[in-house]
């Protein structure tokens, strides 16, 4: 993210209560839509219907139906990520625990797949102007991986690197899995695999000194 972008997102005022009910709405409204017709069925005048707003005021909150579809992406993890804490991962391999927390936010889209195409083919689709909404998803994909990692200090920058490696699969393994080019099983060996990196980034501890 750039320093303008950063000082822009620092400028912008919060939300009043009855803006963030507008938004949330919005964000519905997209989210239903999305889910019974997919990206084309997003059009931003139903949206607007659907929410109750005028037309010019959903441009105020979404300059784009890909600005309203990423951001509706970064509301679907962020409920996902609100979910996986109350309920996290069991196993005790940090690996196997961040592999059981993607398979489960990958289920998750499983469920709804004219959803999850829609925000993965917008999040596709985005250029430079959603910058910091893509930022925002990749922070979240990142929250993600490193609740189930479970560590107890902050991450290396060979962790952070492994991390990126995991949410550029999990990511790529969406888009081939919408696409009808891998089944659930393969895309659950290519997740488990590729989480592998989290043990070869492991800081080992030294031998002590005898």
């Amino acid at each position: 993210m750039t320093t303008e972008t950063k000082s822009a997102i620092a400028s912008t005022p919060p939300l009043t209560e009855r803006q963030e009910a507008r938004r949330r709405r919005i964000l519905h409204a997209s989210a239903e839509l999305a889910g019974r017709g997919g990206f084309d069925a997003v059009q931003m005048r139903e949206v607007a219907e659907a929410a109750g707003v005028a037309l010019g005021t959903l441009y105020r909150y979404f300059p784009s139906k890909i600005h309203l579809l990423v951001a509706t992406m970064q509301d679907q993890l962020q409920h996902m990520h609100a979910t996986l804490r109350k309920r996290p991962p069991t196993d005790e391999a940090p690996a196997a625990r961040v592999a059981q927390t993607l398979m489960r936010a990958f289920r998750a889209m499983q469920r709804e797949p004219h959803l999850a195409d829609a925000m993965v083919r917008a999040l596709t689709f985005a250029d430079r102007s959603v910058s910091p909404e893509v930022d925002t998803v990749s922070r979240l994909t990142t929250a993600i991986i490193l609740d189930a990692m479970g560590l107890t200090g902050p991450p290396t920058p060979e962790q952070l690197s492994a991390v990126r490696v995991i949410e550029h699969t999990w990511h790529s393994a969406l888009i081939t899995w919408l696409s009808g080019r891998a089944s659930i099983a393969q895309v659950k060996i290519d997740i488990e695999m590729v989480c592998r990196l989290i043990d070869l980034t492991a800081p080992h501890q030294a031998a002590p000194v005898t």
